[in-house]
């Protein structure tokens, strides 16, 4: 199985940039189909982007042009790289694994079985 570790999140500004990061063990990236999703209280938990082992990604509408995921398969990690943030992306982050390939278009929450523990980011 494999494990997932977020990284980067905090407080910045309204048009600040943030990178988060996750770093996966006990198990390559490549074999999954990789996610980023955010949640705030009492709602159900968004997906934001989505990669696949080949390097193809798709994103939600509220985000597209401004964040961009990527994947280092040397160092096992898989990153969100957010710009021009708002105080609408505020939310906990969380990074998710699914076994096998990414459907076409960008997965729900229940697609994934392997999730980290989130990191926290605040737009103000």
């Amino acid at each position: 199985d494999v494990q997932l570790v977020e990284s980067g999140g905090g407080s910045v500004q309204v048009g600040w940039s943030l990178t988060l990061s996750c770093v996966a063990s006990g198990d390559t990236i490549g074999r999954y189909c990789m996610g980023w999703f955010r949640q705030i209280p009492d709602r159900e938990r968004e997906g934001v982007a989505g990669i696949e082992s080949d390097g193809s990604t798709s994103y939600a509408d509220s985000v597209k042009g401004r964040f961009t995921i990527s994947q280092d398969s040397d160092n096992n990690t898989v990153y969100l790289q957010m710009n021009n943030l708002k105080s609408e992306d505020t939310a906990m982050y969380y990074c998710a694994a699914a076994t096998g390939s990414c459907p076409a278009y960008l997965p729900g929450a229940t697609w994934y079985n392997y999730w980290g523990q989130g990191t926290q980011v605040t737009v103000s």
